[in-house]
């Protein structure tokens, strides 16, 4: 972005203007984690179109990020989704309804202006100021926030999703290479009286794996606990706009509870009063080695571990006998595809995983990553999804035998 002379999000030569980049990669990084294939390029190519587009309309920036980011019609409904969340007050349904107006702001005036034959935008600093909000509380701790932060992390955790690794299923669908599809193949030769014909090609269908949530809300994860449950809100949403395998969730404290019915509310505030009535151990103690043993017991052992990316958002802090929880976690690893563990507490300066919890889960543990913002729940989503890895500074730990699942 080189123009210098408007104001808004782009960057300013005169240094009057803040940078728009930051806020430009923190909505790609928002759209990755909603689904959204944000690649690099794109990227760059929104960041081009910005400079020849008013960057203070919200019109404009809407479509110059939706014929730029996006590469498939599942991509539409996504990047609406997280356009509005990301900047407060725009209705994506409204505009996508308009045609795009093609408007190259080339012709400036002296003074560095746009001019005024754009009418009046509703008010471009509002909108600069919405994305830079954003752009900030991405990092920001969810433990430090004040009340209208808070508000705006509601609205923008709505816009995530959280589609599983995909794996590779027994069915067979159409591809435009692979292996070669014979029935089809002669079907379009015999249409041709027996001519060489194009080959037709098959490939394995493949399909997002179960998630499942265990979330701690012990006294301990208090601060967290309402933003995690709202996280898996939004991964209960997105599923019923898609095709992805339900995601289940669990709370424990000093007893397991299964939410998933209660997260399926439309509304966030609803299925946020419906889990509080049905979780009775709020900011109780932590049980977690015998809590997870009842999980694996009861759910885990009869299919819903089974091949699923299990997600265990919790300190660590064990009331009960770490080897315990060693064992289950280990138990658990057995079962899933993957086991990801989120600490909040993983981001605070000096922080070493030397608790006896979460000392004894880490050698079981594929994926160890913090879950304190909204930046690292984004992270969450993308390690989840199988695009991302956990903080590689974090022991690598021994390869068990996963044929011998319990």
């Amino acid at each position: 972005m080189t123009s210098g002379a408007r104001a808004g999000l782009d960057v300013a030569a005169d240094g009057g203007a803040p940078s728009a980049i930051p806020t430009v990669v923190g909505f790609a990084h928002a759209l990755r984690s909603a689904g959204v294939a944000a690649t690099p390029d794109r990227v760059h190519a929104f960041v081009s179109a910005l400079d020849v587009v008013d960057a203070t309309s919200r019109e404009e920036v809407f479509w110059a990020g939706r014929t730029t980011l996006c590469a498939s019609a599942e991509d539409l409904p996504r990047y609406d989704r997280v356009f509005a969340a990301y900047f407060h007050g725009v209705d994506p349904a409204s505009l996508a309804r308009q045609r795009p107006r093609i408007t190259i702001v080339t012709a400036l005036t002296e003074d560095g202006t746009a001019g005024d034959d754009e009418g009046d935008e509703d008010d471009p600093t509002a909108f600069e100021a919405q994305a830079s909000r954003a752009e900030v509380l991405r990092d920001k701790d969810v433990a430090d926030l004040g009340p209208r932060e808070q508000e705006e992390l509601h609205r923008l955790l709505e816009a995530l999703s959280l589609p599983g690794e995909q794996r590779r299923t027994r069915r067979w669908e159409h591809a435009p290479r692979g292996r070669i599809d014979r029935r089809r193949t002669i079907r379009r030769m015999l249409q041709h009286g027996g001519e060489p014909a194009e080959l037709a090609h098959l490939r394995h269908r493949r399909r997002p794996r179960r998630v499942v949530l265990i979330i701690d809300v012990s006294g301990s994860m208090a601060p967290y606990a309402d933003a995690l449950l709202r996280f898996a809100h939004a991964a209960s949403r997105a599923f019923q706009r898609s095709d992805h395998p339900r995601p289940e969730v669990f709370t424990l404290g000093t007893r397991l509870t299964r939410v998933t019915r209660e997260l399926s509310h439309r509304d966030a505030d609803a299925a946020m009063r419906a889990v509080a009535e049905a979780v009775p151990d709020w900011s109780g103690g932590t049980r977690l080695g015998e809590l997870l043993k009842a999980f694996l017991d009861r759910w885990g052992q009869r299919g819903m571990a089974r091949g699923a990316v299990v997600v265990v958002l919790s300190d660590g802090w064990e009331r009960g006998d770490p080897r315990m929880l060693g064992e289950q976690v280990g138990r658990l690893r057995r079962l899933a595809h993957r086991v990801v563990w989120a600490n909040p507490r993983k981001a605070r300066p000096g922080y070493a995983p030397l608790a006896g919890g979460i000392a004894a889960a880490l050698p079981n543990v594929d994926d160890f990553v913090s879950g304190h913002s909204l930046a690292a729940l984004e992270h969450l989503a993308r390690v989840v999804a199988g695009v991302a890895r956990g903080d590689a500074s974090e022991p690598i730990r021994e390869e068990p035998d996963r044929r011998s699942a319990a």
